[in-house]
């Protein structure tokens, strides 16, 4: 029985990570988000090409993956399985893994999805929500000093980790928290080039589109 609870976390939070929101939005506005932009189904391309407020959906529902995968998926298979409570935080961090790599490689679109940040962000609200508040701070002030969505992101991947290094908690969250930090940052590694190269956009707040 709690092998299967296993298997059961595992391949629910993947399922649920995979869900490819970015390109359903597009899809529905009638256009591939893998086509425009920087080629992503994440929210920052899908503020890029649909617009905000399809962006802000996109991010919003991303998160809400992460967030569904890591609370409500465990409470409701602890609960079908009786595991005793203790176990919460371990099929959280399970579950929270399974969903990032869910969305990062989804199965719908042949294993290529977004960059995790947005989910993370949901994984990290039920699992180190002040740490998560801290990130999510750094993200809104680095993107409003530099305008670059991407900048932000690795700023954000880079304090939560710390901060949950700095906050209490157990060595397995911070260890887990680290590793998704990195996994973040090396899925920018496009943005990374094309900072170094002086071609990546920036985030325009006071239209739809960006500017370069």
């Amino acid at each position: 029985m709690l092998i299967l609870s296993y298997f059961a976390i595992v391949v629910g939070a993947y399922l649920i990570g995979s869900i490819p929101t970015g390109y359903l939005v597009g899809r529905a506005k009638g256009i591939d988000i893998r086509t425009a932009g920087s080629g992503n189904i994440g929210a920052t391309n899908a503020m890029r090409v649909l617009g905000k407020p399809a962006g802000i959906l996109v991010l919003l529902m991303d998160a809400l993956k992460g967030y569904a995968a890591a609370k409500w998926l465990c409470v409701g298979l602890l609960k079908l399985f009786n595991v005793p409570g203790a176990e919460m935080e371990t099929y959280q961090i399970i579950a929270g893994i399974c969903a990032v790599l869910g969305h990062n490689y989804t199965c719908w679109l042949k294993f290529k999805g977004g960059k995790g940040i947005s989910t993370s962000a949901g994984v990290f609200f039920a699992l180190a929500p002040l740490a998560t508040g801290i990130a999510l701070g750094t993200w809104i002030i680095v993107l409003a000093l530099c305008r670059y969505a991407s900048v932000a992101s690795i700023a954000a991947a880079t304090a939560l980790p710390l901060t949950v290094w700095l906050t209490p908690s157990s060595l397995t969250l911070r260890i887990v928290t680290t590793a998704l930090g990195l996994l973040a940052i090396f899925r920018h590694k496009g943005n990374i080039q094309r900072l170094a190269r002086g071609t990546e956009s920036r985030v325009c707040f006071k239209s739809k589109g960006t500017a370069t």
